[in-house]
């Protein structure tokens, strides 16, 4: 069953609290532990159960082109092509008949291992490797008697109840023999895939899907029947033999492929979870930012409308960073949506170099209106954040508001060096933007007066003729000639 995050509508989700009773997206647990499939619920704090990918994974009826092309990938089209075309160059005797007993258990080891390796994520087929080492031969043997104990309850059905019984045996052998192999891949036990309760609550869990992969399969095992009978009249021995080999492994891992990826899609109903297998799921927990688990507590809180737990959360993290530009931004946003002029204040000098950092003149004046409207007269302490502040209110064409930062400067902080930039900016905005020289003219011939040692002291006289001739406040062009 599909379940969405609670918090991200659309997202899969990975994570059910049952004590909550909430299900929880990637993006609301940026701190689990995938490959530990360990998690703790970011409201009660109890261990949650892992969903896997069984909430996004693609249907299998919308992947019948990726499991055709499965065994053309280079790990199995190798252990193909070894398995048929060694057996034709192995000498006719005993030891020809012991190669091709060995070839045929690697093959069907490798193609058990693909019902495990789909099951668990693993949309890429197994290595080589797996076909030839390690334990796991034992599933040829396993398998055979499966098909014994089969076909001895169809040979039981008959002698006991006739040939209404044997059909009826025969018709639910058929029927079950997918899910016998399914279960006998994962459980590696004969009992449990010849359970009838087994086979048939693993059907009855899967539910129509299951007879919708079965009638592929009837489809694959019948087209493999005719590729291989038409290899064999239309192709001398030589060819046709390693040809009819190659199509019936081809279409057994074809087939293969399917029923792995089948306990991969329904796996919440079958009772365990896994993920697709990749890059991710190898990601150090350790490495992973410690500030992604905090968004998503934001983000939580904020949708469950905990805007004082965000507050604070928010102030606690300014407290420990007090400069974290991120912080800040968030606190400012939270703060104006609420209309918190109190901790708008207590704040305000950061917010504003946040804002002035980002260049924000909009934001700069809107803030600075609140304040003036909660205390009248209001003015910034900083002459270096007020230039700052005011510069990008310049630059964004906010000119009367500029003005008002910077008014008084002189007599506020008179031992600044921020005095000459600040009452430039003033006679810009006056002239530049106001149209107001006379007043312009006046803050240069201050600045030329008292700020004679500042650097900018040398620029006034051009900002005065430019002033004069009621032309832009831009000061002197730069100059590339070299001095001799």
């Amino acid at each position: 069953m599909k379940h969405d995050c609670h918090y991200h509508p659309g997202d899969p989700a990975k994570w059910h609290c049952g004590e909550c009773q909430i299900h929880y997206c990637t993006r609301c647990m940026p701190d689990a532990d995938i490959r530990q499939r360990k998690a703790l619920c970011p409201r009660c704090s109890k261990a949650m159960r892992y969903l896997g990918a069984a909430t996004e994974v693609i249907p299998f009826w919308n992947r019948i082109g990726s499991f055709f092309r499965y065994p053309f990938h280079s790990d199995p089209l190798i252990v193909i092509a070894i398995c048929t075309l060694v057996p034709i160059i192995a000498p006719a005797n005993l030891i020809g008949i012991l190669i091709w007993l060995l070839l045929a258990l690697a093959l069907f080891k490798y193609t058990y291992a693909v019902i495990n390796h789909t099951a668990e994520g693993h949309l890429k087929p197994p290595s080589v490797s797996v076909a030839f080492t390690g334990s796991g031969f034992n599933i040829v043997i396993l398998q055979l008697l499966v098909f014994i104990l089969m076909g001895g309850l169809v040979g039981a059905a008959a002698m006991l109840g006739g040939p209404l019984l044997m059909l009826l045996a025969l018709a639910f052998v058929v029927l079950a023999l997918p899910a016998s192999i399914m279960v006998l891949a994962m459980e590696r036990s004969v009992g449990a895939a010849v359970n009838p309760m087994n086979l048939a609550v693993l059907i009855s869990r899967i539910g129509t899907p299951y007879f919708l992969l079965y009638g592929y399969l009837i489809l694959l095992t019948l087209a493999s029947g005719v590729a291989q009978d038409f290899a064999h009249n239309h192709f001398p021995f030589w060819f046709s033999q390693p040809l009819s080999g190659f199509l019936n492994s081809t279409f057994t891992l074809i087939l293969f492929n399917m029923l792995g990826y089948l306990l991969f899609q329904y796996q919440e109903e079958l009772g365990f979870a896994s993920d697709i297998q990749g890059e991710t799921a190898n990601v150090d927990m350790g490495q992973r930012d410690r500030s992604t688990r905090f968004d998503a507590d934001l983000d939580m809180n904020l949708k469950d409308g905990n805007y004082d737990r965000v507050q604070g959360m928010l102030k606690e993290a300014l407290k420990r960073n007090r400069d974290d530009a991120l912080r800040i931004g968030q606190l400012y946003q939270l703060l104006v949506a609420r209309n918190d002029m109190t901790e708008l204040y207590q704040y305000h000098p950061r917010i504003l170099g946040w804002l002035a950092d980002r260049n924000d003149g909009e934001g700069i004046a809107s803030l600075l209106a609140m304040l003036e409207e909660a205390e009248p007269g209001f003015k910034l302490d900083d002459p270096e954040l007020a230039v700052r502040c005011a510069r990008c209110l310049y630059q964004r064409g906010q000119y009367k508001p500029a003005v008002r930062l910077l008014q008084d400067f002189h007599k506020r902080f008179p031992d600044s060096d921020e005095l000459a930039p600040a009452y430039l900016l003033i006679a810009q905005s006056l002239a530049n933007g106001l149209n107001q020289w006379e007043k312009a003219t006046a803050f240069l011939t201050f600045i030329q007066k008292r700020c004679e040692k500042h650097p900018l002291h040398e620029q006034i006289p051009v900002f005065l003729e430019q002033a004069e001739k009621r032309e832009l406040l831009k000061g002197p062009r730069a100059s590339f000639v070299i001095q001799d």
